[in-house]
Parts: C-alpha cells; structure tokens; sequence
C-alpha cells in the first residue's frame, strides 16, 4: 500500500495564489527597508545551539528545534552518559547530558540571535552603524495553532552600533510606512525594559525582574489572577503583588500614564531613565504625527532576556491575531559571543500573521494573480511559428507574456486567460497574418484591436505606462 503523503503539522505548502500573495507582502516590506537606508544579508537555517541555547530565556529554550548530529552518532555517546541512561532512566541530567553529545546544531528561533552572531564574526569588515534588514524562514517547537506556527517568515530590521532613540523613531516610521501600504488598521504598543526594573526595584524585589516580566506580558492572555498567581509561584511576596496591581492596570493617555509613573518611580534612577526615554520618543513621533498610533503599555514585557530598553509591539486594529510585529532595544547582545557595548535596536514583521489579517480582512489586491499580462493563442502551424518572435520581442521589453502550448480548443485557451486573469490574448490566425496584423483582445472590457505586428510593443506601452 502506498504511503500517504503529509507535512509535518505547523508546516505549510504554499499555492501559486498563496505565493504571489506572500511576494506581495515582503516586496512591500523590502521596499519600505530600502527606503529607510537599510541593506539586506542572509544567516545559515542551522546555527550552532550553543549560540541559541540562553538566548530566549527558560521558556523559549524549550521551544529550539534541535538537529541530531549525521552519521552514528550513538556510538560516539560517552560511558558516563550511557551509565546515566541506564541506570537513572533517562532523567533531566540524562536528557540534557545526552542531548549535548548529539546534539550539536539547532534551527533557528529568531533572526536577532543570529544576527548578533554574525556582528561579531564581521565586525572587522562592518561599518557602524549597521542597518541591515533579514527576511528569511525561522523554526519554533511551538504547539501549532491559529496565527502560530512551527515554520514561519520574520521580516527583521535592525540598527547596530548606535544607541540615539532615533533609530527607535525610524523603526516606528518604518511600521506606519509597512501597514499603511498594505492597508492594515494598527496600534503601536510601547514600554522600556528601564521602567519595568524601576518597577521591580521600588516594590523592592530588583532581583525578580525576569520573572516579573514574564509573568505581566502574559496578561492579555491568562487574565491577572493567574498572573498573581504565576508571581506568588515565582516567589513574589503577597505586598509586593499588590504593590504591582495598580502599576501594571495604569489608565488614561500616554503623557498621564507617564506622569502617573514619575510619581511612583520617583526614587528610582533607572526607571526615571526609562520614563525619560519614552518621553523623548514620543515627542519625536509627534514631530511626524505619530503618536496618535501608539500606546504606552506596561504590560508588554516580551520575556525575551536581552531587550533593555524600548519594547514594541504592533496590534492590528482590523482583526483579532497576536501581535504582527515587535521586537526592541538590546544594549549588549553580541557582550555573549565576546564583543562587549555594542547596543543595537530592531523590529520584526511576522509576515506570516499578516497573511492571516489580510486575508480575514479581504485586503489583497483582486489582481495578485494576473502577473502573466499577455497570453497568445495557440493555432498550431504556421501561425505559432509567427507568435514566437513576437513574444520575444515583447519580453525584451520587460512584459510577461506566453504562448499556450497547445493547439487545443478555443473556449479552453481563453478559460486558461481567465482562470489566471491574464489581461491580454493575442489571435496570430491566417488572416491576420496575411495583413501582418493581429488581433489583441482586452480581456476585462472584451475590446478587440487590430495591430500591425511591428507595433505590438508600443501598443502595450500605452496600456500598460
């Protein structure tokens, strides 16, 4: 019996409709990235996973798709390991014993670690600031669901070797630009990681930030008790808990949210720092008339360990999904692979939720398809042979055209134009011919026109410049 082909699950196949709906996305976000100044560079699909491992914090760790190494490699599994397996086992000494010797390669979980890494081995053929933008497939062993998914495309730019809040304005500009081109509705969540230690340090626990923060950017999610309840877990005493109920349920606008924190964090140095960061991006993005788009909100945390600064993340407004894009400040990422002080800041577009929102939100352009703009029919003899140099010619000139490949019937030839809304058919039958004309149909209004075949180019050139 054959075996039934399949995919392994949080994977997908992508269609020629669902291709040229992803094309659509990231050349809008390419072009947005370039236009910001911003040069593209690709990392391996496989990193080391000493490189990943540490990086994402407890959580995410376990979420690093790792690869076994090639050949026979349970062989080369020390006796010490072996001893551990059979006598104990395999316990979580074990697993992460043998998982070390078999273990030595993992996907990729994000774009930034690696991005870091290669900072670090180039930094001598790098010009700083580094603008650099990524667009390429990462892997999670996440449990698959709606809007999530084990593969999927980040879109990353990134400024590295430059510490000004500009570069987080620019970021900011580059989300309106990206969302506004594709028509997507959008709030831009931000807080500082600055803010966040000010806030564990007045309730007198700055040793907990981790665990607070990753506890409050689950929220929206698991609701408040439960968040309490992860906090006590972590060992948060009950005062402390509520010390943080207000702070973390903070209302009104930006500027009061801001005043309301300055009083609380008022013997707090680094939160103090914090707030004045995000005071200053919010009046740069008010200098553009940006700020309107974006909310101050102290329960994004993104429990990622190495952001340090600001934290952003973008919601979309015309569809409930998980954030869309988001990403932050980190201050001394590449200080793990041994290059120290080399702050960097950068954003990243989940390109896979984004399909999600425009779809649901029926915002992709009703043409996506029609890249093929000129089909000619196919005759068969001596008039096919006249299509081909002219398709040539029209190619030459930068339009995309073919020639059906076989003499079938009519009504099938044009089913074909309209099935992959080709907006153009060329007729090269025996009479024309005779005249040195064809025939060129627009398929949209069913206008037919005669054409000497000498002027077949410019007549696209007036349809289509």
């Amino acid at each position: 019996m054959a075996q039934k082909p399949g995919i392994p699950k949080g994977t997908r196949d992508f269609g020629p409709l669902q291709m040229a709906r992803r094309d659509y996305i990231f050349e809008t976000i390419r072009t947005v990235f370039k236009l910001h100044g911003y040069q593209a560079i690709e990392t391996p699909a496989m990193e080391t996973l000493n490189t990943l491992l540490g990086k994402y914090g407890e959580e995410g760790d376990k979420l690093i798709f790792k690869i076994l190494n090639s050949g026979e490699y349970t062989r080369k599994i020390s006796p010490e390991t072996r001893s551990l397996l059979v006598d104990n086992n395999e316990t979580v000494e074990s697993s992460r014993a043998l998982t070390s010797e078999i273990s030595e390669k993992a996907l990729r979980y994000d774009l930034t670690v690696p991005f870091a890494r290669y900072i670090v081995q180039h930094q001598h053929e790098t010009v700083f600031p580094f603008k650099r933008y990524q667009i390429q497939p990462v892997w999670r062993a996440d449990r698959p669901q709606k809007g999530r998914y084990r593969e999927f495309y980040q879109c990353d730019v990134d400024v590295i070797g430059s510490n000004s809040l500009l570069n987080e304005l620019e970021l900011i500009q580059i989300i309106q630009a990206v969302f506004n081109q594709l028509d997507i509705g959008i709030v831009i969540k931000l807080n500082n990681r600055k803010i966040l230690a000010g806030i564990a340090e007045i309730v007198g626990h700055p040793d907990k930030i981790i665990d607070i923060t990753v506890a409050i950017d689950k929220l929206d999610k698991i609701g408040i008790d439960k968040v309490n309840a992860e906090l006590a877990e972590k060992g948060l005493p009950k005062r402390a808990i509520e010390q943080l109920q207000p702070i973390i349920h903070l209302e009104g606008s930006n500027v009061e949210k801001l005043k309301q924190l300055a009083g609380v964090l008022k013997d707090s140095s680094i939160g103090l720092t914090g707030i004045e960061e995000i005071t200053t991006l919010l009046t740069y993005a008010a200098s553009v008339e940006l700020s309107e788009l974006i909310d101050l909100d102290l329960t994004l945390a993104r429990g990622l360990n190495y952001y340090t600064g600001a934290i952003i993340e973008v919601k979309s407004t015309d569809v409930q999904i998980g954030s869309i894009c988001g990403g932050g400040r980190y201050d001394d990422l590449t200080g793990i692979f041994g290059l120290p002080d080399v702050s960097g800041v950068g954003v990243s577009f989940g390109a896979d939720r984004i399909y999600d929102v425009l779809e649901q939100s029926q915002k992709f352009p009703d043409d996506i398809l029609a890249q093929t703009q000129i089909l000619f029919i196919n005759f068969g003899g001596s008039e096919i042979k006249a299509s081909i140099p002219i398709a040539a010619d029209l190619r030459k000139q930068g339009y995309s055209c073919l020639i059906y490949p076989e003499s079938a019937k009519m009504k099938k030839q044009m089913s074909f134009a309209n099935n992959h809304h080709i907006p153009f058919v060329i007729f090269t039958g025996h009479e024309e011919l005779e005249k040195n004309l064809v025939t060129i149909k627009n398929m949209e209004t069913g206008e037919q026109s005669p054409c000497q075949i000498n002027q077949v180019v410019q007549f696209f050139d007036k349809q289509f410049l």
